[in-house]
């Protein structure tokens, strides 16, 4: 959504959030280990709402990522897609094609401009607002649907700004709704099946972790379509942890982060900056504008986080060097550890001494009981099918009233790595504190369990 607009997308709007009503300088970024305790609302600990029958749901942004969302819902019982918005028209003409046939009425269709969304949520019956917009819509969207009655669900990361995952929190607590962060890694086949070994503790006290996002993107942010018109300016400003969520989500979850444990503060420094360079000059004339562009942004990034407990977490972005995919997914406890890429893991008493063991050695018998149970339903349906089980856990937990796996509390701590992480590396390195966005709940939040369908 919104790609056009993206490719005259100033280097000041970097600066701001813009959302309706609330607008904030990045620079309060700043304030994350400093400010006082924020909140406006109830606490949301375990928060659920009654059961939803049909959840109506409005789509904003159907590019890439929205289509794969969309065509999920429209496989999911109980889920109905009543409006779609897109700036483009022909994108919205396109999933109220698809809705009709799947044998839904035909969606209201929304393109009369970027701020369009905020119509929709003002004037649809809707219980659920997803969006897949770029990263800078993330936090007007979902404030738009919560401040109108409905839910909210976004892709990540859902903000990028301290002050735009304070918006996402304070308007969930005063409107007591949902404001999900789609995190697909957390139900990937082997993160679930290592968060499932954890709570049967066979790694014994976790106490460390490794992760990140390391994918090698220069052909897509260089791209004339898709993220390549809007994801390549985040690199010209910014520079720092940019994209954690992928990574971090999935130990955090392990590690009861805000469910008893909670990040404390963290440290982080870049690589200097030369890979989308050489990029562009080896792809392109020199006289074309990729050319004339500099970024800012390191090529590797390296964070360290302390939690509250004393767990440690080294957290890498990696986006514009050649390099095989990776998210590295190390969990490391008392007894033994597993890691990803290649999946592997050491249990001690069960593995041979010094000596790792295939994963999917123990995939029989300590599958988590979601990928048991829905995977097959997934397959082909993005990411090899844990883009599916996100959605499918999206809708059952409203449909039947229960806590989502992953809170507004769990959007802004995962994603409020970025900003902490830029303000470290333009300050050589020194730590800086997270906000407590639970206000000290995550002390008294249970862990999330072993959840099924």
């Amino acid at each position: 959504m919104y790609d056009h607009q993206e490719r005259d997308f100033q280097r000041r709007d970097f600066i701001k959030i813009s959302t309706a009503g609330l607008s904030s300088l990045f620079i309060a970024s700043k304030m994350a280990g400093c400010g006082s305790p924020r909140g406006t609302g109830e606490a949301l600990t375990e928060f659920k709402v009654d059961p939803i029958e049909t959840v109506r749901i409005g789509y904003v942004g159907v590019g890439g990522m929205g289509s794969n969302h969309v065509r999920n819902l429209l496989n999911i019982p109980g889920a109905q897609i009543k409006a779609v918005c897109d700036i483009v028209p022909e994108k919205v003409e396109r999933i109220q094609k698809w809705v009709v046939e799947a044998g839904q009425p035909r969606p209201t269709g929304y393109s009369r401009g970027e701020y369009d969304f905020e119509r929709m949520c003002e004037t649809e019956e809707l219980d659920l607002v997803y969006t897949a917009t770029p990263w800078r819509w993330h936090v007007p969207v979902c404030v738009s649907a919560m401040k109108n009655g409905k839910h909210a669900a976004t892709e990540v990361p859902a903000a990028y700004t301290v002050d735009g995952c304070w918006a996402l929190v304070e308007t969930a607590e005063k409107y007591q709704k949902h404001c999900v962060m789609m995190e697909n890694c957390c139900y990937n086949r082997p993160e679930l099946m290592v968060l499932n070994m954890v709570r049967q503790g066979l790694f014994g006290e976790i106490l460390h972790a490794e992760a990140g996002y390391l994918h090698d993107l220069r052909a897509i942010k260089f791209s004339e379509k898709g993220e390549g018109l809007w994801r390549r300016n985040h690199s010209w400003d910014r520079n720092g942890n940019l994209y954690p969520t992928h990574g971090l989500g999935p130990v955090a979850q392990t590690m009861n982060i805000n469910r008893g444990d909670a990040f404390d503060f963290l440290v982080s420094m870049s690589s200097p900056s030369r890979g989308l360079q050489l990029y562009a000059k080896e792809n392109y004339p020199s006289n074309h504008p990729y050319n004339q562009e500099t970024f800012k942004l390191g090529d590797v990034n390296t964070s360290l986080i302390k939690t509250k407990l004393g767990k440690t977490i080294i957290l890498i972005h990696d986006c514009n060097l050649p390099r095989p995919y990776s998210r590295i997914n190390m969990v490391q406890g008392t007894k033994g550890l597993a890691q990803g890429w290649p999946n592997r893991l050491h249990i001690e008493g069960k593995s041979p001494a010094h000596e790792w063991e295939p994963m999917e050695d123990y995939y029989e018998q300590y599958d988590h009981p979601l990928w048991t149970a829905i995977a097959e339903r997934g397959a082909g349906r993005g990411h090899g099918g844990m883009d599916y089980i996100e959605d499918y856990r999206l809708i059952q937990c409203l449909r039947e009233g229960k806590p989502m796996d992953m809170d507004v509390y769990d959007a802004a701590a995962w994603s409020v790595v970025g900003p902490l992480s830029e303000e470290s590396v333009a300050n050589k390195s020194r730590p800086v504190d997270f906000p407590d966005f639970t206000r000290g709940k995550w002390e008294t939040n249970p862990p999330l369990g072993i959840v099924t369908v």
